[in-house]
């Protein structure tokens, strides 16, 4: 992403237009256990993104953020399979409810993700993120309402053995 963004920037500053769209998550917006490598390059993402939005914008250059949240394919459960620590065997049985069949079907059809990110690359609108799926949207009006620490004591909550 920054190679592609380092070899766009010169071409666009030139033309003083041009818009980049970076494809984040909600954990990129919301740390999640299990998913701390994800979240992190995620979070990676969102940040770079907006930072560059600032540098851009003088140029005419716009940057997009597109947070998905579940999306209805394969990736969930791939992503699942994985080799884990016994210590984290309970953690691990209690996220991966979140991705049973029935869980998975309540995901956002990717067509869905599709517009948002069509939305993204002609609305024309000075919007830097776009959220994506209505479990994705639900996660982060939590975050916006609740805050940051009362959100990560109620995400605790749901996963860790007291």
């Amino acid at each position: 992403m920054i190679g592609v963004t380092k070899a766009f920037i010169p071409y666009f500053r030139t033309r003083r237009s041009g818009t980049f769209i970076n494809i984040s998550s909600s954990f990129g917006l919301v740390g999640f256990p299990t998913c701390s490598v994800y979240s992190a390059t995620k979070f990676a993402v969102d940040g770079f993104s907006e930072s560059l939005a600032y540098e851009l914008a003088d140029f005419g250059i716009n940057v997009r953020i597109i947070a998905p949240g579940g999306i209805k394919t394969d990736f969930a459960t791939r992503s699942m399979d994985t080799g884990v620590h016994p210590a984290y065997e309970i953690l691990m049985a209690k996220v991966s409810a979140g991705y049973s069949p029935e869980q998975l079907e309540r995901y956002t059809p990717a067509i869905d993700i599709a517009r948002v990110v069509y939305e993204a690359a002609t609305d024309d609108k000075d919007q830097l993120r776009y959220i994506a799926g209505k479990d994705c949207i639900a996660l982060y009006d939590d975050r916006l309402n609740l805050g940051t620490e009362k959100q990560y004591q109620n995400i605790k909550a749901m996963f860790v053995s007291e």
